[in-house]
């Protein structure tokens, strides 16, 4: 008896074109593009310390271009960046234990994810202005 091969229909893989794009869809991919982001971030970082390192000519050239609008607008994304990395670093701590599987709760964290960033990094630079007198 000769066996014939049955074509089984397998479903395809998911993808974003899937999927109905939800919260924290979007904030697990935001998660990952801040990661990378502090990367670039700390090689600022890097490149001011070593500034500091070298002397007063290179850091006075390295304060310039942060004291710059385009510098300030980075360090204010690289701000905004650690601290929405960090918070949902700690939302999938929680998660870690178990906690906040729940529809309610899963947008809870997510919502309060972003406006503790946005929040946060306003404080800080509010805060920040007002120790050093203002821009100067």
């Amino acid at each position: 008896m000769a066996h014939t091969r049955r074509t089984v229909e397998r479903p395809l893989s998911p993808h974003l074109g899937i999927y109905r794009p939800m919260l924290t869809m979007v904030m697990s991919i935001t998660h990952r593009i801040t990661g990378m982001a502090l990367f670039f971030g700390t090689l600022l970082l890097t490149w001011w310390l070593l500034a500091a390192a070298a002397g007063p000519t290179a850091y006075a050239k390295v304060q310039a271009f942060m004291g710059s609008f385009i510098g300030l607008m980075i360090l204010f994304g690289y701000t905004w960046t650690l601290i929405h990395h960090m918070l949902g670093g700690i939302r999938h701590l929680i998660w870690d234990t178990g906690r906040g599987f729940g529809p309610a709760e899963r947008e809870w964290l997510t919502l309060a994810t972003i406006v503790g960033s946005v929040g946060l990094t306003l404080v800080i630079w509010i805060v920040g202005y007002m120790f050093i007198g203002g821009a100067r």
